[in-house]
């Protein structure tokens, strides 16, 4: 599987030749300046929540490339009614065969409002499984025991997973998510973007060290293999 990471919460994986894109925030990034969001490809957008830092450019990208758009069901609801297509709006358990592999809903602690302010139904993560992998994406959370559930059910071959702390999981709470899932090898999301989550790396990546845990934490525009 081919990862990358468009910066903040913003990632794509490509499997089987296909580009499932998550949480599409780019153009408001002050980090993602190098990104052209015209030129991000996308098969699948799969959305985690409805708070702008993951939904600013969803209408942009979905009408340019025709994507498939997973969300919760009132973040579907919201994006249908502005002309967005192919929008499959799913809840907790719900999954939806993405051709090249499984997508499922996992529940996440954290909370959910549209652009406008209006509700956005419960946060969710994903859990991802294909022939050529499986992984999770924890979305924007805060540590709970149901991540314990995802390792009884499957092998992760990586856990993507917020470490920016103030209003998501910190690293220490991210690591115990981490075994929680079964998960060695993490890709940390959701850090460095504002002041109020900026991240020590080298803290980070001793905590990690310390947990045996590899860590990744992804230059923006970087495309890894995983």
């Amino acid at each position: 599987m081919k990862f990358t990471f468009y910066g903040h919460a913003c990632f794509a994986v490509q499997i089987g030749g296909k580009n499932i894109l998550f949480d599409p925030f780019i153009t408001p990034n002050p980090l993602a300046h190098a990104i052209d969001v015209e030129k991000v490809p996308a098969d699948f957008i799969l959305v985690t929540h409805g708070h702008d830092d993951h939904v600013a450019d969803l209408e942009k990208v979905a009408k340019r490339t025709k994507a498939t758009v997973i969300a919760p069901v009132e973040v579907g609801r919201w994006f249908d009614k502005k002309g967005v297509a192919n929008v499959q709006t799913l809840n907790h358990g719900g999954s939806f065969d993405l051709g090249v592999g499984r997508a499922k809903l996992t529940p996440a602690a954290h909370s959910s409002s549209m652009p406008d302010g209006s509700y956005g139904g419960e946060p969710c993560g994903f859990t991802i499984t294909s022939d050529e992998g499986n992984f999770y994406n924890a979305g924007d959370t805060g540590l709970h025991y149901d991540m314990k559930l995802i390792a009884d059910e499957m092998k992760l071959d990586f856990a993507v997973l917020p470490i920016g702390d103030h209003f998501t999981m910190g690293i220490d709470d991210a690591l115990r998510s981490a075994d929680f899932v079964g998960a060695q090898r993490i890709v940390a999301v959701h850090f460095d973007t504002f002041p109020t989550i900026k991240v020590d790396h080298e803290k980070v990546r001793a905590a990690a060290k310390k947990a045996g845990k590899e860590i990744i934490l992804p230059k923006i525009g970087e495309t890894l293999d995983l």
